[in-house]
């Protein structure tokens, strides 16, 4: 009897509020290192590409990363399951570390970029993985105390980037290469924490690697992301190229559904997209992501061009955003873990990320820092209450054996939503800037430096023009910046609609409503309940025709799933009843101390 309760697998292990801290600042601490990476490069690329070269490749040093961490997101966590979160996490810090560690030590623009790709991986593996973990470890009802913390990683991530990217360049002592070394002790940490406090129970998965899957996913989405950060750029959007990477993208996408609904272990199972609550969730966050890298892409860029700020101080007027989006976050978790009620906080915060688009939208030359503030403050309060909402809403609908793939596919969807964001806001930001610079220049009857191939400049190189050719270059930027926030609106709007058909399921968790106090089962109980646990799972492994009422009754208790309902009842015995009888029987009988030698009785 005492090898039988060995035999039995493991029950899931409670985890204290103190240790699901302890966790929870290696994960953030990991989560931060990666983000700060993202965003860091952006007041040192002028720099590295003056010492480097390449211009011509300039972009590719920032979406090199926003592409791999794109298409990698899924994988992650499916490989969680197959190997482990705790490797797989670990894994992912490791590989981020050796990209930092490259990216510094590059010596040319093809070597910096390659060392960016291979850090979006590691930062797609640390992203997805952080909330697979936290859903491991904590409950839906008592998740929202602490995705809070999580969601206020990406905000404060936006300005402690630029604000360290902008220390070290200016600092001679230090040079451009430390914005990647000053990460690594951060993420070796971490690394340290994950190791020693984070003990998630061994769990027998399945060994087989949707390789066809992950093969189309990653093509579709690569040449989806090649049209949209080359098209309008390096070849005309009515081109070949232009057709070819959207006729590549879509036999992808279409091989990967085809891959996905007949591969044994899908990285993005058929059954997810059956589910409403999956697929509406993958839908918000699709358009949250497009509106939240958007403007936090191109704020910056009107901080620093139109209102001449340097990088620092444009850091620091995007604060209002971070401290909202982190008080947002914590309160509404809060809130969440006290009364069980979620839906509002998606649905509100969409809403208001709608509003601070429009108002930012509203921004002029001539807008006083103040407003600026107020507006980028709205928009953080919307992104704090909706975006860790979405990922508990989606991990709540679903199955446990789906929680790896329902994260990490939410998290897919987010990243694409901003990887296509930032593309797409950047072609209308550019067409906008270039028709207004013309249109504005030959009303004023002045003939700008380089004709129809005016280059901006550095935004130092922009406050030292002259006046009337300054003033024009402000108002055009002005403009176009106005039609970029202006398109979020409605795809805010889109994402508004998206939480209004959510359905708000009972979170799952301890804090259920209150309900008289059973007696306590008594040994003989126990013993009684698992042997009728026993003798259930025997009948139903004798049973051989598919017209028995057992064999009906165990069956649903597994989902649909394709099976046969004789194999579905099977596992259900094999997998559930037969371990809980054990369990039980274990329970009601411990292993006796022998008084002579002090071992375990047989």
């Amino acid at each position: 009897m005492v090898a039988q309760a060995q035999a039995a697998p493991p029950a899931n292990r409670h985890y204290t509020h103190r240790e699901i801290l302890e966790v929870m600042s290696g994960l953030m601490l990991a989560m931060l290192t990666s983000m700060i990476s993202t965003s860091v490069v952006g007041t040192a690329l002028p720099t590295i590409v003056g010492e480097l070269g390449g211009q011509d490749q300039y972009s590719w040093v920032a979406s090199a990363t926003m592409l791999t961490m794109t298409v990698s997101t899924p994988l992650w966590g499916k490989l969680s399951d197959l190997f482990g979160r705790k490797l797989l996490f670990q894994t992912a810090l490791g590989l981020f570390v050796a990209a930092s560690l490259v990216a510094g030590l590059s010596q040319d623009m093809g070597q910096l970029i390659a060392a960016r790709a291979v850090q979006g991986l590691g930062v797609g593996g640390l992203s997805a993985l952080a909330q697979v973990i936290l859903g491991d470890i904590v409950s839906p009802r008592e998740r929202g105390r602490y995705s809070g913390y999580m969601g206020a990683v990406f905000g404060i991530s936006t300005v402690a980037g630029p604000l360290l990217g902008g220390f070290i360049v200016d600092a001679d002592w230090l040079g451009w290469r430390w914005c990647f070394y000053v990460v690594v002790p951060f993420a070796l940490v971490s690394f340290i924490v994950i190791q020693k406090v984070l003990k998630l129970p061994k769990v027998k998965r399945s060994t087989s690697i949707d390789i066809w899957g992950a093969t189309t996913i990653t093509a579709s989405a690569s040449a989806l992301m090649l049209l949209l950060t080359f098209g309008g750029n390096q070849f005309e959007w009515n081109s070949v190229w232009t057709y070819f990477l959207a006729a590549i993208s879509l036999l992808m996408l279409a091989l990967a559904v085809l891959s996905e609904r007949t591969a044994r272990n899908p990285i993005l199972p058929p059954r997810l997209f059956r589910n409403r609550t999956f697929v509406l969730t993958s839908l918000a966050s699709l358009f949250v992501g497009m509106a939240m890298f958007g403007a936090m892409i191109y704020l910056p860029q009107y901080l620093q061009i139109v209102k001449g700020l340097s990088p620092t101080n444009s850091g620091l007027m995007t604060l209002p955003m971070v401290v909202a989006l982190f008080l947002g976050g914590v309160i509404s978790g809060k809130i969440v873990t006290n009364t069980g009620k979620w839906k509002i906080f998606p649905v509100a915060g969409l809403l208001i990320v709608a509003v601070g688009l429009f108002l930012l939208s509203q921004l002029h030359v001539d807008s006083s820092n103040w407003l600026i503030g107020f507006d980028v403050a709205v928009l953080g309060t919307g992104l704090g209450l909706c975006m860790q909402m979405l990922i508990l809403a989606a991990q709540n609908g679903s199955e446990q054996r789906d929680m790896a793939s329902t994260t990490s596919g939410v998290s897919f969807f987010r990243s694409l939503g901003g990887a296509v964001g930032v593309a797409a806001f950047g072609a209308i930001l550019t067409n906008r800037l270039m028709s207004e610079l013309t249109e504005q220049a030959t009303a004023a009857g002045i003939k700008l430096p380089g004709g129809g191939g005016f280059k901006l400049g550095s935004p130092d190189a922009i406050q030292h023009l002259p006046g009337p050719i300054k003033a024009i270059v402000l108002e055009s930027f002005t403009r176009g910046l106005e039609t970029v926030f202006m398109v979020g609106v409605p795809i805010a709007l889109l994402g508004f609609v998206a939480t209004l058909f959510l359905k708000e399921l009972p979170l799952r968790g301890s804090s259920a409503p209150a309900v008289p106090a059973a007696k306590p089962l008594g040994k003989d109980d126990l013993v009684l309940a698992g042997l009728l646990l026993e003798l259930v799972a025997q009948r139903v492994e004798r049973v051989n025709g598919e017209g028995s009422a057992l064999l009906t009754a165990v069956a649903k208790m597994a989902p649909p799933d394709g099976r046969s309902e004789r194999e579905r009842a099977r596992s259900v015995a094999h997998d559930v009843l037969r371990p809980t009888s054990r369990a039980l029987i274990a329970q009601a009988t411990p292993p006796r101390k022998d008084l002579v030698t002090g071992g375990i009785a047989q």
